[in-house]
């Protein structure tokens, strides 16, 4: 369990521009390939890596900042339970503060993910409402049996 930074970046495709890479890396991944965009940081937790320093998360690769969203959740989620996992291991004899420590942790990251569920539900709604409101403005409302010209 431990905690890493990866980040989208750009690399080199042959003699043409830098292209931005959907797939996120860490550091020390990335200074092989290209450079990193540094305010696209995210933590991750290290079990989200495949054995490159690439981050496996599927939705997580994708541009969508929606789908950003969906995947920082899912890895605060993932960092909560490492972090209880953790706790469990520790007895209160050898590991009282440090257990305490993990499950303070995994309850402030727990914390955080319900935060953004939260602002992602609230979107989701904001965007139904919208599509709602569009759709139904096509075609007025008339009684059944009312005539438009009727007056």
């Amino acid at each position: 369990m431990a905690d890493v930074y990866v980040y989208r970046f750009t690399g080199w495709d042959g003699p043409s521009q830098p292209q931005v890479k959907g797939r996120r890396a860490t550091l020390e991944t990335i200074k092989e390939i290209g450079d990193p965009i540094m305010e696209s940081q995210i933590v991750v937790d290290d079990a989200e890596l495949d054995s490159n320093g690439f981050f496996c998360g599927g939705v997580a690769n994708d541009p969508d900042p929606s789908e950003d969203l969906a995947n920082e959740i899912h890895s605060l989620k993932l960092r909560a339970s490492a972090r209880d996992g953790e706790a469990l291991k520790l007895d209160e004899a050898s590991g009282g503060a440090e257990r305490y420590m993990l499950q303070l942790e995994s309850r402030e990251l727990r914390k955080q993910a319900q935060k953004l569920q939260r602002h992602q539900n609230q979107q989701r709604h904001a965007e139904s409402a919208a599509a709602d409101s569009a759709g139904s403005g096509d075609m007025p409302e008339f009684p059944l049996g009312a005539s438009p010209s009727a007056g």
